[in-house]
């Protein structure tokens, strides 16, 4: 039986404009969700979620602390006996129905996840396509989970191989891909039969929720998917030390994922995290200058520069800077910023003011360390709005070129040769992707082999997608998500030998 649209278990909202837009009123939660149930924070309590593009409030969300995640720990923890007993097909077919649910309600979740995230609505209709490919890649996963054999070197023994799931995981999620984070940990989880406990950013917990309401269409037993929104610190905490809990998988800054992985040794847990990057891009004399201007645009300027795959470093060697330098301020210089809501708007907000407040310091800095700023200043829509900015001739030792920058602000740097942007390149604690550009067949497999990146793109910038294994090296990350290596990471490798005679 449906609940009424002013059943508590519907979000609370304080009225704003662009929720009448909403096909299904049903996706915009308030409650997180437990063992099959909506949840209430103790004692009623509530955090705003607001439109970073105005200050809007969008909804009060259930605020949870470490009493309400254990419980959904024991929900996960009771519900992992049945789902793990569940035969590969029907958790497959689950999957499949979370997936066709998905596709249903694209238009809301992009509106609930531009509402309270900020990034243009063209985007969040392609994150929740993404998102949903997790979802469809894993229900046929779930069918391939022991695909692998050992032939017997011992006499008379018969030796097999099975990969078991871990048990309860927990999936933390950011702010800034609110719903692809979310299903590309879970879907490959409960494909491998886990049950999870998510716990998505408090910046954005609909688009989570949302997700939830979905699965619960989908079918999920109670206790399989649980969503706790809620004050971070607490719940990551009592998620991390909860020695039921198998594996944790979060996407955040290297700094907090330290942290997390601190909290989650002492009890030897699977651990998964994909972290901060600092991506380089290296232009060669050799490309097309027009090409590389636009491989430049999209690798810095997506979800308003706020990406951990952002292209954080623009070297141009020496020959092709300057012409690229002009023709690439004037690509930003023309975009259009405004609310993510504006169809015409390709630059949002920003999350919150200390991200504006991080993004301005390293523009002073390196201003203050010689570099030239390339595009003008303009009147912004909001204070969390900051102008596209591309700085030229930023040296090494300016902020920008030494910290993740999360911001539409380029900053670009001439080179001389080969060997000299590779060292400069991989002077770096991250290591997540790098981008080259040239038509040079055989520079491009000499650099691919020298960066020390996970990912390496050659002459194009979308490289992820659900078959891949996305992950990074050094400080950038443990393990890998997506793909067959996205799943076994939810498994446990078991050998049996069974003696013949």
């Amino acid at each position: 039986m449906t609940a009424p649209a002013h059943s508590p278990r519907f979000a609370r909202t304080a009225g704003h404009p662009a929720l009448s837009r909403l096909g299904d009123p049903r996706l915009l939660r308030s409650l997180s969700y437990v063992d099959g149930k909506w949840t209430a924070g103790p004692e009623g309590r509530s955090f705003p979620v607001t439109d970073p593009a105005d200050g809007t409030i969008v909804a009060e969300v259930a605020a949870l602390g470490s009493t309400e995640t254990v419980r959904a720990v024991d929900a996960a923890h009771h519900a992992f006996r049945g789902w793990k007993q569940f035969l590969p097909q029907e958790r497959a077919a689950t999957l499949r129905r979370w997936h066709a649910l998905m596709q249903d309600a694209a238009d809301d979740l992009a509106l609930l996840m531009t509402l309270e995230q900020g990034k243009p609505l063209a985007e969040s209709r392609g994150e929740i396509a993404y998102a949903a490919s997790f979802i469809a890649y894993y229900a046929e996963e779930a069918l391939r989970v022991n695909v692998e054999s050992v032939t017997s070197h011992l006499p008379g023994a018969q030796m097999s191989l099975s990969r078991e799931p871990l048990g309860v995981a927990a999936l933390l999620t950011p702010w800034n891909f609110p719903s692809a984070m979310l299903t590309r940990k879970a879907a490959a989880a409960l494909a491998a039969g886990c049950t999870v406990v998510a716990h998505p950013s408090s910046h954005t917990p609909l688009s989570a929720l949302a997700l939830a309401e979905l699965a619960e269409r989908a079918g999920f037993p109670a206790g399989v998917f649980n969503v706790v929104t809620g004050e971070p610190a607490p719940i990551a905490e009592a998620l991390c030390t909860d020695l039921r809990v198998r594996a944790v998988s979060f996407t955040g800054s290297t700094e907090v994922g330290r942290l997390v992985a601190r909290n989650a040794a002492g009890s030897m847990k699977r651990m998964v995290m994909e972290l901060g990057g600092h991506a380089p891009l290296i232009v060669f004399d050799d490309a097309d200058l027009d090409r590389a201007v636009d491989i430049a645009l999209d690798a810095k300027f997506a979800t308003s520069g706020q990406d951990c795959l952002a292209a954080n470093r623009i070297y141009v060697q020496r020959g092709l800077y300057e012409r690229f330098c002009v023709a690439f301020a004037e690509r930003v210089a023309a975009l259009r910023v405004g609310p993510g809501l504006n169809p015409r708007s390709e630059i949002g907000p920003l999350m919150h003011r200390g991200a504006i407040a991080k993004a301005q310091a390293q523009i002073d800095d390196a201003l203050a360390h010689g570099a030239r700023r390339l595009t003008p200043e303009r009147a912004m829509p909001g204070p969390l709005f900051l102008a596209p900015t591309v700085l030229a001739d930023v040296p090494e030792d300016a902020l920008i070129m030494r910290e993740e920058t999360f911001a539409p602000v380029a900053a670009l740097a001439a080179f001389d040769s080969e060997e000299e942007v590779i060292a400069r390149a991989n002077a770096t604690e991250y290591g997540l992707v790098a981008y080259v550009v040239t038509r040079d067949g055989a520079r491009a497999a000499r650099m691919a082999q020298a960066l020390d990146y996970g990912m390496v793109a050659i002459n194009r910038v979308k490289i992820t997608g659900a078959p891949i294994p996305f992950g990074g090296v050094k400080q950038s990350g443990l393990g890998r998500e997506g793909s067959r290596h996205g799943l076994e990471a939810f498994t446990d490798l078991k050998y049996v030998c069974l003696d013949l005679g």
